[in-house]
């Protein structure tokens, strides 16, 4: 008999992007083996010719540039989803250890991957000044969570230091206490360990499985990468025409 699937009714599988849809939609494919989430939702500006049946479209405004991405990360995500938590992916950041599943990743309003301890001294590190562990963007939040920000009236604005406005340094550094006082948790790098792994740290390196990574990097190398054949047939067109345009320019 085949093994009985995960049951997820109250976790949305999601992923809001502008940019490599076939990468993105591949990524909730392959998020989707073994596990029956309550809903899979691709957020983006168009709906997709090739967006398979089991993945619900959400229409937003066309992300054509990363401020876009991270605003409507943090203000608008919440529209989209309909159940108590999502689990966030992207293209470059999915499930891969469906079988790493802990039941323990929904006690906490954020669960991300653990964060390396930072150079300076400001990076990586809340309103009070102590240093986070855990972030990241591919990540599972809860619904209270994510309609927070626009609720609570945060003001949208860099972290110190950095001349990035990235959604999840903002919620899980610049905002994290006021998240806190108001009753949310956040997961601990004991717990984020065995959720995901981006950065290759020592105090990820006893976790061969992890439910899902971001980034192919270390040990992520060996994860899935999704490239779009028709791109790579264009760029292989290109590569036969380019002699060709140069030979004719110098020939003349």
């Amino acid at each position: 008999m085949p093994e009985q699937k995960l049951s997820l009714p109250n976790v949305t599988l999601a992923a809001m992007t502008s940019v490599d849809l076939y990468g993105t939609i591949r990524a909730l494919e392959y998020s989707m083996r073994g596990i029956e989430f309550g809903d899979v939702v691709l957020i983006t500006h168009r709906k997709p010719l090739s967006l398979p049946k089991s993945i619900r479209y959400s229409h937003t405004s066309k992300l054509d540039n990363i401020d876009k991405f991270n605003y409507k990360m943090m203000y608008e995500l919440g529209d989209h989803i309909h159940t108590d938590y999502a689990l966030i992916v992207h293209a470059d950041g999915f499930v891969v250890h469906p079988e790493s599943w802990q039941d323990a990743f929904l006690d906490y309003d954020y669960i991300g991957s653990p964060w390396p301890l930072p150079q300076n001294d400001y990076a990586y590190r809340d309103a009070k000044g102590e240093i986070v562990r855990v972030g990241n963007s591919v990540s599972i939040r809860s619904k209270r969570l994510m309609e927070f920000p626009r609720e609570a009236g945060l003001k949208w604005e860099k972290m110190p230091g950095d001349d990035n406005y990235n959604e999840d340094t903002l919620i899980c550094c610049k905002y994290k206490n006021v998240f806190e006082d108001a009753g949310m948790r956040f997961a601990p790098i004991e717990v984020a360990k065995y959720f995901g792994h981006e950065h290759m740290i020592p105090e990820i390196m006893d976790v061969e499985a992890p439910f899902l990574f971001h980034k192919w990097r270390g040990r992520n190398e060996k994860y899935p990468r999704f490239i779009n054949p028709w791109t790579v047939r264009w760029q292989k067109c290109k590569d036969l025409i380019r002699p060709l345009l140069f030979w004719r320019r110098f020939s003349r």
